[in-house]
């Protein structure tokens, strides 16, 4: 008596399943991406804690001292008096001042958190020798391109100290998700900007010489001026 084999592979049923399946989720998919590239969410913005925020004043406590003038407190919260105590008139000294300035990645983006025209659209990263900037730009409504909508911008920057001097390469940027060329960008990608800018009197000029030792780290910046 003969036994009667099984079919091999996928019925028509099964097959039709499987193309819908995948369209679906295709169509799913390329939603999300058009939802995030043509309206990104705001970024939600860095609280520090009380304690992170004495911290953090005193470290820009420190860094007026060298700069010149009296302490600045942080912004203050909606809903909060502001603090008069960089009214309170005192003798300009730096003495015990010191030039070393740390800043966290998170104390940045909480003072940035704090500012209502950055806030929730302006992100910054550390790491090792890097800079990232993520920012959201509205449009303008009646400009003819993508007006009304958000456009969503990321620069990033190599930030170091070499042979006795600051380094500033800019690494590129890029708008919804698409790097720029270089020739948009003036040419200056991948090249020392105060190589090439810092002999001539200016703002790389002044940077490069009041600058002792810069040093990024990942979630960390530190910065020694010059007297």
């Amino acid at each position: 008596m003969e036994i009667p084999q099984e079919k091999s592979g996928l019925s028509t049923a099964k097959v039709i399943g499987i193309v819908v399946a995948a369209m679906l989720l295709t169509m799913v998919v390329t939603l999300l991406i058009v939802k995030s590239w043509l309206f990104p969410g705001p970024f939600e913005p860095v609280v520090l804690s009380p304690a992170e925020e004495q911290r953090l004043e005193h470290k820009l406590e420190r860094f007026e001292q060298v700069a010149g003038g009296a302490r600045r407190p942080l912004p203050a919260r909606q809903g909060e008096t502001p603090s008069r105590e960089e009214l309170r008139p005192e003798p300009y000294s730096e003495e015990g001042a010191s030039r070393e300035i740390r800043l966290s990645e998170r104390e940045i983006n909480g003072m940035i958190g704090q500012n209502p025209d950055l806030a929730s659209k302006m992100a910054v990263d550390f790491a090792n020798d890097l800079v990232s900037v993520k920012l959201l730009i509205p449009v303008d409504p009646d400009f003819p391109i993508m007006g009304g909508k958000v456009l969503k911008v990321r620069a990033g920057a190599e930030l170091a100290f070499r042979s006795g001097r600051p380094v500033v390469i800019l690494r590129g940027v890029s708008v919804m998700g698409v790097p720029l060329p270089n020739a948009w960008l003036g040419g200056l990608k991948n090249i020392d900007l105060i190589e090439v800018f810092g002999a001539e009197p200016g703002f790389w000029q002044g940077f490069s010489d009041g600058v002792a030792a810069i040093e990024v780290r990942e979630g960390n910046l530190r910065v020694v001026l010059r007297e």
